[in-house]
């Protein structure tokens, strides 16, 4: 297994959604990173601060907290790495899986509130 510092980041061609999110903890191995935001994610998934689309800022949203989820369930590690000013990356990474308690995956989805 190659050494996880230099581990290759998968970046999404276009943003992603929780589940999208969740379905790549679901095959990710130990040590693999995505990057799931590029931007301020406090101030992009904020209702009324913004500059997204109510949908994109949902979406957004959503993903912020499938992977706070995620992270307080032992499944990735959520770092950030800074690109400038109010500008950063936000990767999760991997970790090994737990192998005896499993975790349901409504338990790391968000449910949509009707507008």
């Amino acid at each position: 297994m190659p050494d996880s510092a230099f581990a290759a980041v998968a970046r999404a061609a276009r943003p992603l959604t929780d589940i999208e999110f969740c379905a790549w903890i679901g095959q990710a191995a130990p040590g693999d990173r995505l990057d799931y935001h590029r931007g301020f994610l406090g101030i992009d998934a904020m209702p009324g601060i913004s500059k997204f689309p109510d949908k994109d800022r949902q979406r957004l949203a959503g993903l912020a907290a499938a992977a706070f989820r995620a992270c307080e369930s032992g499944l990735v590690h959520l770092v950030q790495q800074r690109l400038g000013p109010d500008r950063f990356i936000y990767l999760a990474i991997a970790r090994p899986k737990p192998s005896a308690t499993q975790i349901p995956l409504d338990r790391l989805l968000v449910e949509q509130k009707a507008a």
